[in-house]
C-alpha cells in the first residue's frame, strides 16, 4: 500500500449541500426556507418564541433558589481512601489533591476535594482536603490521623 492509495471507508465523508445552485440539485431557489415569512429571510432569532402564545418557559411556575456562589467538590470516602491505601496507590503519610489525582481517587477538583465518612479507616492518615465532614474526621483521628483543612 502506497500513501496515494489511501482512502476513506466507503460513507465515511459526504459532500456538504450546496444551497441555492439550481432548481436540479434539490435544494434551489428557496434553499429549503420554503416561501415568504420570518423564517425565509435573513437574521432570524426566534428560539422559545410560540407565535404571540405565551412561552412554554413563562407559563411555568419558577421555584426554589439557586445559589450561584455554591461550592461543588470532587467527593472522597474513607472506604475508598483505605481501599487505595491497602493497594499501595496512596501513602498514608501525606495526602493532597496531587495524590488523590494520581491515585484516580479525584479526577476533576470541581472547587476542591471534600471528605465524608463512608465506611472506615484503619490506617493513620495525614491528609489534606478543601473541607471535610465532621464524622469523617473524627473517624480519622480515631485511627490516629489528622485532617487538615486547606483553603
Amino acid at each position: 500500500m502506497k500513501l496515494n492509495e489511501l482512502k476513506d471507508n466507503y460513507g465515511a465523508t459526504k459532500n456538504r449541500i450546496r444551497v441555492g445552485r439550481g432548481i436540479g440539485s434539490g435544494k434551489g431557489k428557496t434553499s429549503g426556507h420554503g416561501q415568504k415569512g420570518q423564517k425565509a429571510r435573513s437574521g432570524v432569532a426566534i428560539n422559545g418564541f410560540e407565535g404571540g402564545q405565551m412561552p412554554i418557559y413563562r407559563r411555568l411556575p419558577k421555584r426554589g433558589f439557586k445559589n450561584p456562589f455554591a461550592k461543588v467538590f470532587a467527593v472522597v470516602n474513607l472506604d475508598s481512601l483505605q481501599k487505595a491505601i491497602d493497594a499501595g496507590k496512596l501513602k498514608a503519610d501525606n495526602i493532597d489533591l496531587d495524590a488523590l489525582n494520581k491515585a484516580g481517587l479525584v479526577n476533576k477538583s470541581h472547587d476542591g476535594v471534600r471528605l465524608l465518612a463512608r465506611g472506615a479507616v484503619n490506617t493513620a492518615v495525614n491528609i489534606s482536603v478543601n473541607s471535610a465532614s465532621k464524622a469523617a474526621v473524627a473517624l480519622v483521628e480515631k485511627a490516629g490521623g489528622k485532617v487538615n483543612i486547606v483553603e
